[in-house]
C-alpha cells in the first residue's frame, strides 16, 4: 500500500500524519513518541489508542509533525491525525474507531475575552462604595 497522509486538529494543535506499512515506529517532529513526550505516559498512550483499537501498533509507521499549543493539544491532534489516516488506509477500521470518538474533532477551545471583562465571563469586582 502507498502512504497514506491525514490532519488532525485540536485546540489551536495541528497534526500532520503519515502513515505506512512497516514495524510500528511512530516519529513526531524528528524524533521518537518516547523522546517527543518523555515521561508523560498518559499522552502516549492516547497517541497510541486508535492503533491499539485496530490492532495495527506493529504493523504501520508513523510520521508526524506537529505545531501550535502546547504538548496536551499536539497529542490529541496527533491521536486524531492518526484515527483518521487509519480510515483512509482501510476503511474497515472506521467502524471500530468512530463508537469510541476517535473521528470526531474536539471542538473546546479557549473562549474569547469580552470588552468589560476582565476574562472570558469573569466581570470586575464590584464595589458598592
Amino acid at each position: 500500500m502507498a502512504k497514506t497522509y491525514a490532519t488532525g486538529r485540536r485546540k489551536t494543535s495541528i497534526a500532520k500524519v503519515w502513515l505506512t506499512p512497516g514495524s510500528g515506529k511512530i516519529t513526531v517532529n524528528g524524533l521518537s513518541l518516547d523522546a517527543w513526550l518523555g515521561g508523560l505516559e498518559a499522552k502516549k498512550l492516547r497517541v497510541t489508542q486508535p492503533l491499539a483499537l485496530v490492532k495495527q501498533d506493529t504493523s504501520v509507521d508513523i510520521n508526524a509533525t506537529t505545531l501550535g499549543g502546547g504538548f496536551s493539544g499536539q497529542s490529541d491532534a496527533l491521536r486524531h491525525g492518526i484515527s483518521r489516516a487509519l480510515c483512509i488506509f482501510n476503511a474497515e477500521f472506521r467502524a471500530v474507531l468512530k463508537p469510541y470518538g476517535m473521528l470526531t474533532r474536539d471542538s473546546r477551545t479557549v473562549e474569547r475575552k469580552k470588552p468589560g471583562l476582565r476574562k472570558a465571563r469573569r466581570s470586575p469586582q464590584f464595589s458598592k462604595r
